[in-house]
């Protein structure tokens, strides 16, 4: 596959744009987390799962620049994929209260990116998030849940027995450490670290206050490649989706539109060669 990369400077966008808010924006985007987590309702997982401390370098390989600049510190993971991660990456995201529709474009997307050996990447949350991960399970395909909390906690709580199942058979990463306080910021934060470790990103169905659109503006800002279903694109009520396509994100017209922009598997597993594999144990 052919890569493609969509190439946008931070200096040439407004603040809001660029992923940099104002504190009028900080506050709407608390609002629109209203319905996230606390301490109170994000339940424990089981100990029983073994967490490493990685570098970016030890997950991803080679990170340029602006890459580096981004990228948290220190990332915990779990699961048995190899690291640094070996093949094409996308995350698939939206509406955490998808239409029927939108679940279905969801599994679409999956399906043929899971046929070609990408791995499906995905936040775990309800909706379009939980639909993406599945489909890659039942396909036989691999993905990657990054947490807005830390490895041993899980929210949704209907989420535990798929959070467990991506623990055991495929890999679950935050930036968050155990013990860390669960905060509603703390999911618009990982946002970025998801637009970090994919390839691409998709959203698949989203309305103007979504949190997925934090994610567009970062891999718009990482010079990485955006794709917006076409459904969105010609709903006339939203105005982000105009917004991003003058950046250079792409109407998605069809799922294999992606293929073309997603790295070989033989390039990434060049990669894979010249970094040492390390990883430090976490209590």
């Amino acid at each position: 596959m052919k890569l493609k990369s969509v190439v946008i400077s931070a200096r040439n966008r407004s603040s809001n744009q660029a992923g940099i808010f104002t504190s009028a924006e900080t506050a709407l985007w608390s609002k629109r987390i209203i319905s996230y987590p606390n301490e109170s309702n994000a339940m424990a997982t089981p100990s029983s799962h073994k967490i490493s401390t990685v570098t970016p370098l030890e997950l991803l390989g080679p990170l340029n620049d602006i890459e580096r600049k981004y990228a948290p510190s220190k990332i915990f993971t779990t699961g048995p994929m190899k690291l640094p991660l070996p093949k094409p990456r996308a995350a698939i995201i939206g509406s955490r209260k998808a239409s029927e529709r939108g679940l279905a474009t969801a599994a679409r997307i999956t399906k043929t990116l899971t046929d070609h050996e990408v791995v499906i990447v995905s936040g775990l949350a309800e909706g379009i998030d939980t639909m993406a991960h599945e489909t890659a399970i039942s396909e036989g395909g691999k993905t990657i849940a990054v947490l807005g909390t830390p490895l041993n906690r899980t929210y949704p709580q209907k989420n535990l027995r798929l959070q467990n199942e991506i623990m055991k058979n495929h890999l679950a990463i935050s930036q968050f450490p155990i013990g860390y306080p669960i905060q509603r910021k703390n999911f618009v934060i990982r946002n970025r670290t998801m637009a970090l470790i994919s390839n691409a990103s998709i959203i698949v169905e989203a309305g103007d206050s979504s949190g997925s659109l934090h994610q567009g503006w970062e891999a718009l800002r990482l010079g990485r490649p955006l794709f917006i279903w076409k459904a969105i694109v010609n709903d006339s009520s939203l105005s982000w989706t105009r917004k991003m396509i003058r950046y250079g994100a792409t109407v998605l017209n069809d799922p294999k539109q992606i293929l073309e922009a997603l790295p070989s598997s033989k390039g990434l597993s060049e990669i894979v060669l010249q970094v040492p594999k390390r990883a430090h144990n976490a209590s």
